[in-house]
């Protein structure tokens, strides 16, 4: 294992928004990192009962969903569509409409596809912005 083996895949963005989670996704998102995103998610909903969430993809190489645990995957589910509002994606791929099947039984989350180059425009959706640790990046 070299250094860069253990940089995380999901990296918690600062925003204008208590109640926004907002996150990098890097490269290959291994069966550590989505345990890892869900556990961000499990801290968003304890302190917001109802969250909007942006998800920034650089670099996307995959997702290691078969080794995630199924009970994290089926909570990790049930709690989105209890407390998830809003979600935007930026960049490729555009993974909204798996999201939208997955979760087709809560048609309350409204999801929305922006492009790298209309980031702008997926903050602005959300009512928020990068604090100034972020800006620049992306």
């Amino acid at each position: 294992m070299n250094f860069l083996d253990a940089v995380p895949a999901i990296r918690r963005l600062e925003t204008s928004r208590d109640d926004l989670l907002a996150i990098d996704v890097v490269g290959h998102v291994s069966a550590a990192d989505g345990e890892n995103l869900f556990g961000l998610m499990e801290a968003a909903y304890a302190l917001h009962p109802h969250i909007d969430v942006l998800v920034r993809l650089v670099d996307h190489d995959g997702v290691d969903w078969a080794n995630i645990a199924e009970d994290t995957l089926k909570q990790g589910t049930a709690h989105a569509m209890e407390h998830v509002g809003r979600c935007a994606t930026i960049g490729e791929p555009d993974w909204t409409a798996d999201a939208q099947h997955v979760l087709r039984d809560a048609p309350s989350i409204e999801f929305k596809h922006f492009e790298t180059e209309d980031e702008a425009s997926a903050w602005q959706w959300l009512g928020a912005r990068p604090t100034e640790k972020q800006q620049g990046r992306g």
